[in-house]
């Protein structure tokens, strides 16, 4: 399928932010625009529609495209290269035409809105996530599905709740989400950790925690993991289940990027086991509107009642209108069309940073290789302390993680930094991974003043 004319959108949005034009402001003919990107004029026409769909540009007959609005500066001060912000491009996401949802929502479920509603969550909507599971081979049904307030209100109470397993320690993946981390320690839980890179997953190291250590659950992130990018493949998930099965422990998956899958075999590990060893999470926090604070869990049938229990404790119900909103939302097809353009346009940002760290950072350099997703980490010398280089781009103007808050104390070697790609377009990734390389440079070479001698 030939997407040509989202790149052109971007590119087209990157050129009107960095002229600043006024308000009124006539764009480029479609014949031009089609001979200065060496592409059809239907591809320009595509671009176009969609940048007025965002509501940039409006059409007028005859004559042509204008701009709507001067571009909005971003958050960040102008030069900042953001590989920190972990949160969807605010630029892709949907406001004119969820407010829409929102407004139909009050209409539709004025009586649940402005009620006490359903604990479990506004059941049309957990009947229109059965069907938008089944997309990511997810089958399950409609009384085990519980709507909570994101996934990590998910991983809170699942890590505070008592299982039926009657074990109290957990397995994370070293290193793993930083949420859970802090969940941990709010929880007092005792936790172990397993190496985690991304060529493999030492199967009997897993076997040998759910054998010996009192594993109530194993907690991972199934694709584009973060910090690392990593993905299992479908033998590793059938192989953990069983695993699972054999020792009476849990999983956990936390699968708030598999929406961005492009590899239609690859399945979740709840696909190996759907009758309830599996407890399947997903958000809407990182590919649609983190706002909007909804996310579900699938539950096992002996879970769902002490879970709601713990959930009460908590906020009794998450917010109807905003489950109303995401049902209207999913029944009119314009999620699976926003979807649809964002994976694209990650896919491409990642694959370009890819390129990017292959081309710019020093030989020798060792880096994740994501297929997509939000996030790629680099592994630095042994000599480079991940918080110290931190500092010194931050100082830069290059924002990205250490890494320190993802790992356990015995795990973390203070040498991994981890790139967001959710943020940043074409030209900062490049400018920033050069930026990187001449920090890794210098600090390798125990000289980082001789790059930037004006610190």
């Amino acid at each position: 399928m030939n997407l040509k004319y989202l790149k052109l959108a971007e590119d087209i949005k990157g050129e009107l932010k960095k002229r600043n034009l006024p308000a009124g402001s006539k764009l480029p003919s479609i014949r031009r625009l089609s001979e200065e990107y060496n592409c059809s004029k239907n591809t320009v026409i595509k671009a176009f529609n969609e940048l007025e769909k965002e509501h940039l540009i409006y059409a007028i007959p005859q004559s042509g495209y204008y701009l709507v609005n001067e571009p909005k500066l971003p958050d960040n001060q102008p030069g900042t290269i953001d590989f920190l912000s972990a949160g969807p491009d605010k630029q892709l996401l949907p406001y004119k035409e969820f407010q829409h949802c929102i407004n139909q929502a009050i209409e539709t479920y004025k009586e649940e809105i402005f009620t006490y509603s359903d604990q479990q969550g506004l059941l049309a909507l957990r009947k229109e996530l059965i069907n938008n599971f089944q997309y990511n081979q997810v089958f399950t049904f409609v009384e085990r599905v519980v709507i909570v307030s994101g996934s990590q209100q998910a991983i809170h109470l699942l890590t505070a709740l008592p299982f039926p397993n009657g074990k109290k320690n957990i397995l994370i993946e070293q290193p793993t989400y930083f949420g859970m981390i802090e969940t941990l320690k709010v929880n007092q839980a005792k936790a172990f950790g397993i190496e985690l890179s991304m060529t493999e997953i030492d199967l009997e190291q897993i076997e040998y925690h759910f054998k010996n250590n009192d594993i109530k659950f194993f907690y991972v992130i199934p694709r584009f993991h973060n910090p690392l990018g990593h993905s299992y493949t479908n033998d590793e998930k059938k192989k953990i289940v069983e695993l699972a099965n054999k020792y009476d422990v849990y999983i956990v998956e936390d699968d708030f990027l598999g929406e961005l899958e492009r590899n239609k075999k690859a399945d979740p590990f709840f696909a190996f086991d759907p009758s309830g060893r599996v407890i399947y999470i997903q958000s809407f926090s990182k590919i649609f509107l983190p706002g909007l604070r909804i996310g579900s869990v699938i539950l096992p049938d002996n879970l769902v009642e002490i879970f709601l229990r713990y959930k009460f404790s908590a906020d009794f119900n998450s917010p109807v209108l905003s489950q109303g909103a995401l049902d209207i939302y999913l029944k009119s097809g314009m999620y699976r069309s926003h979807l649809k353009k964002i994976k694209e346009v990650y896919f491409l940002r990642m694959n370009l940073l890819k390129h990017s760290c292959s081309q710019y950072l020093p030989k020798g350099t060792q880096y994740t290789e994501p297929d997509s997703g939000f996030y790629l980490s680099i592994y630095l010398p042994n000599s480079i302390s991940s918080k110290r280089l931190a500092k010194f781009l931050f100082e830069q103007e290059v924002l990205l993680d250490d890494t320190h808050r993802m790992f356990l104390p015995e795990f973390n070697k203070d040498n991994l930094i981890r790139l967001c790609i959710s943020q940043v377009h074409e030209k900062e990734i490049i400018q920033g991974v050069k930026k990187i390389n001449e920090a890794i440079t210098a600090f390798d070479n125990k000289k980082p003043h001789a790059i930037y001698p004006h610190n």
